[in-house]
């Protein structure tokens, strides 16, 4: 298994998206057109890909000073725990190293796994969400 990694943007087509986020099962994988436009208006992502298939993604929305935000993070189930999500937060928290504030937000299963990089719960703080997706 041969995976890179990229940067651009521009590589990511609404149907890699779609696929690769279907394959967790996000809701937000039936809206590729909005997926792909939430892509483009990232501050920076990382993807990774076997050939031409995006297998991960991982995105920041930031004022690139004092706060990052990343907000998706997926790897395609038959791509994990091989290494790919740890690649990928590398990059991303060296990209933003000098970012006073790292934020995300983690589903129970995947703590542990965030907390290898630093991240812990902020105690006094809850996650909040107006969701539109059904």
């Amino acid at each position: 298994m041969s995976i890179y990694y990229a940067s651009s943007k521009e590589d990511i087509t609404k149907d890699a998206l779609q696929e690769l986020f279907l394959s967790v099962e996000w809701e937000s994988g039936k809206y590729p057109n909005e997926l792909l436009q939430a892509i483009g208006g990232s501050h920076s992502i990382v993807s990774a890909w076997e050939g031409g298939k995006l297998v991960g993604l991982i995105n920041a929305l930031s004022d690139g000073v004092l706060t990052v935000y990343f907000h998706y993070m997926l790897i395609n189930p038959s791509y994990q725990s091989i290494g790919i999500g740890k690649e990928m937060m590398n990059i991303m928290l060296d990209r933003y190293k000098r970012c006073k504030t790292k934020v995300l937000i983690s589903y129970p299963h995947a703590v542990g796994f965030y907390n290898k990089f630093g991240f812990n719960k902020e105690d006094g703080a809850t996650p909040m969400f107006i969701s539109e997706l059904i």
